[in-house]
């Protein structure tokens, strides 16, 4: 399994366009074939950055849901409204794999 993990420099004056553009994420990603974990919206701290976390089972599996949003009505539709509304300044992806398991402790540990 790999984990993605997007980070983006948003517009902070335009952090309610991603967070629509988070949502449509939430419908479209899963329906695609990509396991969401989430997208997050800076809180406190930086206003800037943000981040979309979501897991793959291979760099093909990734390749093939690339495509399948690329072709999604929705998926189209949110990278439209991204160029159009240009509240992403810029964003960067990194594959990682987890790496800590078996861990001790659960949530809240």
């Amino acid at each position: 399994m790999l984990t993605c993990v997007i980070r983006y420099h948003i517009d902070p004056a335009k952090k309610d366009r991603f967070a629509q553009y988070a949502q449509n994420w939430g419908q479209a990603i899963p329906r695609c074939g990509a396991g969401l974990i989430g997208y997050f919206a800076p809180h406190e701290g930086s206003t800037t950055l943000a981040y979309g976390i979501y897991n793959v089972k291979s760099l093909a599996d990734y390749e093939a849901y690339r495509a399948r949003l690329a072709v999604d009505p929705l998926g189209r539709e949110n990278y439209a409204f991204a160029q159009r509304e240009k509240f992403l300044l810029r964003e960067d992806r990194t594959f990682v794999k987890l790496v800590s398991a078996p861990h001790a402790g659960g949530e809240g540990a």
